[in-house]
């Protein structure tokens, strides 16, 4: 057999040669046995093919995971007295692989057919009869206790006389039950007798389930153990009175509440049940550690739209002993600059719904637009039980500013303002299916602390919708009115522009819209009406390619009106910040036509 077959004891060549070997020839066997000891085995490693048949779905593919011989045979060190051990085992491997599904009949034919000298590949076969799946033929299912009488605990058990055995479906009953009781408060039930006997002669199983419900129990006071805010507040996020019964859904729900407000690192649920009184009510306890109170984020980014961006977040978690918060962003691009900043008053259901007070700063300079904005507002948001936020709020603004270089003109005025939004998604960051919708009204009037009148209606939608594993279509719309007697008394944030990375690709940001015939510049418009159609394709890993077209535009009646389109393909990449876009989109519509590539990072909704 040769070295790489079966490495030499080198304890005894050793002993073998400082009895036989002159000094010279003993050195350099001594060095031939250790150069044969350190060869790698993978120097000769065999082939091995393992072939199963006479199964399908998920028992072929459980047989396969629990089959030791089809899991290494692509281990480069496998020998052949490993593999004839693993191949002995194997028939006893796929029996018990296959129990799980009632099959205890199993027959299985093997062969292993060993390589001729000049061909290392084995193959093992297996051909597996699994016979008929064991049937139950008798339940024993008992439900006593205080509980006995709970109509939610189903009358007999999910499984019935005469279905073949699955231990699956009867591990998934057993879950429900028990499930089921501790749902309804039953803290102290037992499982007495739960098992599965199968009876080799009469080829049947006998099923035994007997469960203690034990005495109903009940939610008690909460109480909270914490320094950082007032009890009041924080019984606001308790959603059950005490009396109710004893659901440790109810507690989870509270945990999760309370760490999401990001006012505690650590919030732990101490259920007291030895407390529990003659009521058998249990009292709760919660103990909390507060969190780092202040947050900072550094940003960098790029987009085509913006080019170069980089901003700065700075967020106070909580502001005194009501759970108020404090945030300031800022951001810095070519085209764009701004200042935010924002005091939040929970109020109501503080999980939902706050007041906002929001201080903002704005400068402008894009190829349609330059100015600064100033705006002051106070808002009301609240969530819906459908997951609807509407937001009303009155602000304050200041706008000064300039459009198509000769009209300059300033905005100084009261906004009144309403909006519902809603995204919904399996995935916030890399979504398969889900959407994102806003709907937004605002306007002002010259009796309204305000020296022009406008009023203005927007809806931007969203969708993203799954076609099978590997492909996503995703659609957008941008429609919106605004009613004003001329778009030059409305402010030019205000007015609607197309063009962009996420408007029309193909052109520059903000540069579609009405021209002024006199300096054939984009001046905005009062209305807008733009579309995107997109089909994702994944191609392999984390990449996927994207063919798509844009259209419409920014329009006004008082100006020639242009339908605007482009099409394109993309790549896209994944990433845990939401996909990296590359888009090339040709301008079917622009004269000279010409191709504008598009760079973008972000989460899909």
């Amino acid at each position: 057999m040769s070295p790489a077959r079966r490495r030499p004891d080198l304890a005894e060549a050793l002993r073998l040669s400082s009895l036989v070997l002159t000094p010279l020839w003993r050195w350099a066997w001594l060095g031939w046995l250790a150069f044969c000891w350190m060869l790698p085995v993978t120097a000769f490693a065999l082939d091995l093919e393992v072939e199963v048949d006479g199964l399908e779905g998920r028992e072929r593919d459980n047989v396969l995971a629990l089959l030791a011989l089809y899991q290494e045979r692509e281990d480069a060190s496998i020998t052949p007295a490993r593999l004839r051990a693993l191949y002995r085992q194997a028939p006893a491997q796929i029996r018990e692989a296959l129990a799980p599904f009632g099959l205890y009949r199993v027959e299985v034919e093997s062969t292993l057919n060993e390589p001729a000298a000049a061909d290392r590949t084995w193959v093992a076969r297996f051909e597996v009869d699994p016979g008929p799946p064991v049937e139950i033929g008798r339940i024993d299912y008992r439900i006593t206790g205080s509980g006995a009488d709970n109509p939610r605990f189903p009358e007999r058990f999910p499984m019935q006389v005469g279905d073949a055995l699955i231990h699956s479906e009867y591990e998934k009953a057993k879950s429900r039950i028990i499930r089921i009781a501790s749902e309804e408060g039953y803290i102290f039930a037992d499982l007495t007798r739960h098992r599965v006997l199968i009876d080799p002669v009469a080829y049947e199983a006998i099923v035994e389930f007997h469960l203690e419900t034990g005495e109903q129990y009940y939610l008690g006071e909460v109480r909270f153990d914490q320094d950082l805010l007032a009890d009041s507040f924080l019984q606001k996020y308790v959603n059950f009175e005490p009396g109710v019964v004893y659901n440790p859904e109810r507690l989870l729900g509270l945990q999760g509440r309370l760490i999401a407000t990001e006012y505690y690192e650590n919030v732990e649920i101490q259920p007291l049940r030895d407390q529990a009184g003659p009521d058998r009510q249990v009292p709760i306890e919660v103990i909390a550690s507060r969190n780092k109170a202040n947050v900072y984020r550094v940003g960098i980014g790029y987009g085509t739209d913006v080019g170069p961006r980089f901003s700065l977040d700075y967020r106070r978690r909580y502001i005194g002993r009501y759970g108020h918060h404090a945030k300031a962003e800022l951001e810095i691009s070519q085209l764009e600059q701004s200042l935010v900043g924002e005091y939040r008053i929970p109020f109501r259901n503080p999980v939902r719904d706050y007041l906002l007070i929001r201080p903002e700063v704005y400068f402008f300079d894009t190829a349609s637009r330059q100015g600064d904005l100033f705006k002051l507002g106070l808002a009301q948001s609240v969530e819906n039980r459908y997951g609807w936020r509407r937001i009303i709020g009155l602000d304050y603004r200041y706008e000064d500013y300039s459009v198509a270089g000769d009209e300059d003109d300033s905005f100084n005025g009261v906004v009144p303002h309403i909006s519902w939004s809603k995204v919904e998604a399996d995935d916030p960051i890399n979504t398969r299916n889900g959407y994102r919708a806003k709907m937004n009204l605002q306007g002002t009037a010259e009796d309204l602390l305000s020296d022009s009148n406008w009023l203005s209606a927007k809806l931007d939608y969203k969708l993203i919708k799954s076609l099978g594993q590997n492909m996503r279509f995703i659609g957008r719309t941008e429609l919106g009115a605004i009613w004003a007697s001329s778009v030059r008394d409305v402010p030019a944030s205000q007015r609607f522009f197309a063009g962009g990375d996420n408007s029309i690709r193909g052109w520059d940001f903000d540069v579609l819209g009405p021209n002024d015939p006199a300096d054939n510049e984009t001046i905005g418009g009062r209305y807008i009406a733009v579309g995107s159609l997109e089909l994702e394709h994944r191609l392999v890993g984390n990449w996927a390619g994207a063919v798509f077209t844009d259209f419409g535009n920014a329009f006004d009646p008082d100006f020639e009106d242009e339908w605007e389109q482009s099409v394109g393909l993309g790549v896209r990449y994944s990433t845990p910040i939401g996909p990296v876009r590359v888009d090339v989109a040709y301008a079917l519509t622009k004269d000279p036509t010409g191709f504008r590539l598009h760079l973008s990072l972000g989460p899909d909704l």
